[in-house]
């Protein structure tokens, strides 16, 4: 099945059973997804899907850290609870240890010394660990590595 399948009928499903937050996230997301296909006219696969929704999750990430600032415990639960609902959609995260290895193997690879290599090491990594690692994550995993 498709992501836009899942999705459509993720939608029909969360209105049945009233669950406004599911609803709520997996109509940004379709809306998004819409948006893009036709600001762009073409037609998304799954793999773009992901890249949309990876985007969302880091928005509600970034915006989780602010909220947490600012002391508004009800927009970070909501926001935690959206947060649930866009990893359905993304594929299984990978671990930090199995991210840790993947850096190590593409510092070793392309032959990176120093932090003047990192475009290199990113160029590599990206397409690996597409929508199952934050890169932030990889970036600090990387400027570890390289020391």
């Amino acid at each position: 099945m498709s992501l836009k399948v899942k999705l459509q009928e993720d939608l029909k499903s969360s209105m049945k059973n009233k669950d406004t937050v599911k609803k709520s996230v997996v109509t940004l997301i379709r809306a998004s997804v819409k948006q893009f296909e036709v600001d762009n006219r073409v037609e998304l696969d799954d793999e773009a899907i992901i890249d949309i929704i990876a985007k969302q999750m880091k928005q509600r990430k970034d915006a989780l850290v602010e909220f947490e600032k600012a002391g508004r415990e009800d927009l970070v639960n909501e926001t935690e609870a959206e947060i649930e609902v866009l990893k359905e959609y993304l594929p299984q995260q990978l671990s930090e240890e199995e991210l840790n290895e993947i850096v190590k193997s593409t510092i070793s690879e392309v032959g990176a010394t120093s932090m003047k290599d990192m475009g290199k090491i990113m160029s590599v990594i990206r397409p690996l660990t597409k929508g199952r690692a934050d890169g932030k994550l990889i970036n600090e995993l990387i400027k570890k590595n390289l020391q």
